[in-house]
């Protein structure tokens, strides 16, 4: 096959075929996907698509038609850089019919980037600097003959460049390394090898964490005085580690509070690709060693760790959405006088007092811990005084002793008063925003943070819309994953509930 700047011109994006792929994998027709891309194109929003023009897609339900959408977005990111890659190798003058096949085939975007490395612009290598002095000859004979036949051919490409001194070879032990470093080299960028052990290394290897002590610290203090004394002396199979595992390893490592190694056997690993060649002598099997130790395996155990963060932030983002959607969609109590409770030690416990619509009735501070008496007749009052139905009181700091106070005021005055607790997560980010200051101009934040209490049991959607997702708490780790992939699905989340 005779490759052309025509013919490479003329390679494009086929969105057709795409849709068609779509199709086959959700088991829809290839008009539906064609009309949900048209619409998302337009700019309609998924939930807008799915609910209000059904007649377009054939009343694809919400599920369907934000998978159409994200697969095509990722299905044509990955041709998009297909055609980049033949293009850049193209450039070069190295596309080859196999190379060309190879990459037109790859299902993946890793793999694209495995075919795409050894033509990537890098730094000069010792390869390199090695083919730059004619030693390529050397290194296709080092791959037949004998050790004396090698060392033999090696004294043909001694020679002194007095031109450009860096290019001589000095002698048969410098030419002979100079080969087996760009044998080394090839051994490195062959596909093939670098998917083996990548297999191999997870198949039978495992990530191992331990605890760094701190300065003036002993190593039993730290270990039990540590956030992450869990791994602190941790191991575990590279097939088998939980997403939440490593984002919470990766968050210790980012704080110097761990070591972070991944524990593979590479002796064995070159011995897994040292059988894949047929080894004349020597000088090639260190060669083939080289290449696994000093080149492929650093750059696969820095893959493993990247695709181990990355399908952690695809599960812990799936959980984190998972986690808001029940928040957004909790059962309002409507129709009921409230009285929102936002917990404090140091500054005091605020509540607010809120009628059946939510409108803002009153307010009083109490000191629970260091005068739980005047707590109590103010919480038995305010009930009284504003025929409170139900108290929400915040989960935060000095909950605790705040639920003890107002269940002994309901349970000896108010029979018929409920207490309930509620999440204060993203409270204080509310109570501080615009649209609070908007909406209570003239009450301070500590008393907005008390009304959102209130209001997020009577009605939690259309309380929490008002705060940006990721300050909600929807997870343990949420601040360790991929933030804006985080922040856009949330979004669709929010939009989708709404």
């Amino acid at each position: 096959m005779e490759f052309t700047q025509e013919l490479i011109d003329s390679l494009k994006v086929n969105e057709v075929e795409i849709m068609q792929k779509i199709a086959e994998e959700l088991n829809i027709k290839i008009a539906q996907v064609s009309a949900v891309i048209s619409l998302v194109q337009e700019g309609c929003t998924i939930p807008f698509i799915s609910r209000y023009r059904k007649e377009k897609h054939g009343s694809l339900d919400e599920v369907q038609v934000r998978e159409c959408d994200h697969l095509f977005t990722s299905y044509k990111n990955l041709e998009e850089r297909r055609l980049e890659i033949v293009k850049g190798i193209f450039a070069q003058n190295k596309l080859t019919e196999s190379l060309y096949k190879a990459t037109m085939s790859a299902k993946t975007l890793t793999e694209l980037e495995d075919l795409w490395a050894p033509f990537k612009k890098k730094k000069k290598t010792r390869g390199m600097v090695a083919a730059e002095k004619g030693l390529e000859p050397l290194a296709d004979a080092m791959t037949e003959l004998d050790d004396k036949a090698i060392e033999a051919k090696a004294e043909e490409f001694v020679k002194e460049n007095t031109e450009q001194p860096e290019l001589s070879v000095a002698s048969k032990e410098d030419a002979l390394k100079g080969a087996q470093d760009i044998l080394a080299e090839r051994v490195s960028q062959d596909t093939k090898n670098r998917e083996d052990i990548h297999s191999y290394y997870m198949d039978t290897g495992s990530i191992v964490t331990k605890g760094i002590v701190p300065d003036g610290q002993d190593a039993e203090t730290a270990e039990k005085t540590s956030t992450y004394k869990m791994y602190w002396d941790y191991s575990e199979a590279l097939n088998k580690v939980k997403p939440h595992h490593i984002l919470a390893i990766n968050r210790a490592e980012r704080e110097n509070a761990l070591e972070v190694t991944l524990d593979v056997s590479v002796a064995d690993a070159v011995k897994e690709i040292q059988a894949k060649y047929k080894l004349p002598n020597k000088y090639y099997k260190d060669a083939v060693e080289d290449g696994v130790v000093r080149l492929l395996s650093p750059a696969v155990l820095r893959e493993i760790r990247s695709d181990e963060t990355d399908a952690a932030d695809e599960r812990g983002i799936s959980l984190f959405s998972e986690n808001l959607k029940n928040l957004l969609m909790t059962q309002p109590i409507k129709g009921t006088r409230v009285l929102g409770v936002d917990p404090g030690i140091r500054t005091g416990t605020k509540c607010a007092a809120l009628d059946e619509t939510g409108k803002y009735l009153g307010y009083f501070l109490i000191k629970q811990v260091t005068a739980p008496d005047e707590a109590y007749n103010a919480v038995k009052l305010a009930i009284k005084k504003y025929n409170i139905q139900v108290v929400a009181v915040g989960n935060g700091t000095g909950s605790p002793e705040v639920q003890a106070i107002v269940s002994k005021v309901i349970s000896e005055n108010y029979p018929d008063v409920r207490y309930t607790v509620v999440d204060e997560s993203g409270a204080s980010v509310y109570s501080a925003s615009d649209i609070a200051r908007e909406e209570f101009p003239d009450l301070d934040l500590t008393i907005r943070g008390a009304i959102s209490m209130g209001r997020r049991l009577q009605d939690p959607l259309a309380e929490l819309v008002k705060i940006d997702p990721k300050a909600i708490g929807v997870g343990l780790y949420q601040h360790d994953v991929n933030q804006k992939k985080l922040s856009e699905t949330l979004d669709e989340v929010v939009s989708s509930v709404v």
